[in-house]
């Protein structure tokens, strides 16, 4: 039987697939077009390219606090004034700034503080529970 074009070049099929191996690293790369002369892998590019660098774009920022755009209304230090996130250029410097609270941020309890107040709570039901029962006893049997 005549080899084809494909097989000539080194190419191969395993259970249907085609195959053909790298020409830098040697390595078999699968789904293969069987017009292809000669294939390079992927890992044999990213030596020869390098990993490509990512830069993130950041956002230039407005100077609004965060969500400024669901308030009912929000003026900005230029004096725009803006109701739910629409600007509103007729109302523009007729307004005071906006005084934005900061968020107040939550301290993490360390495993201690919180065993801690685990136990004041029970001792605080137990001693509930104990007013109750004398309470019932004092109030039913004249104690």
């Amino acid at each position: 039987m005549a080899k084809s074009t494909f097989e000539k070049n080194g190419g191969y099929f395993i259970d249907g697939v085609a195959y053909m191996d790298c020409k830098v690293t040697g390595e078999p790369v699968a789904n293969v077009g069987t017009d292809a002369v000669s294939v390079i892998g992927s890992h044999a590019v990213l030596q020869l390219v390098g990993m490509p660098k990512e830069t993130k774009q950041a956002k230039p920022k407005t100077g609004r606090p965060a969500g400024w755009h669901w308030m009912a209304e929000f003026v900005d230090k230029d004096g725009n004034v803006f109701h739910k996130g629409v600007e509103k250029p007729k109302l523009k410097g007729t307004l005071s700034p906006t005084k934005v609270k900061p968020k107040r941020k939550t301290k993490r309890r360390s495993k201690e503080e919180i065993l801690l107040a685990r136990n004041a709570e029970k001792k605080a039901a137990l001693k509930k529970a104990t007013d109750k029962q004398k309470d019932f006893l004092n109030h039913n049997f004249g104690g």
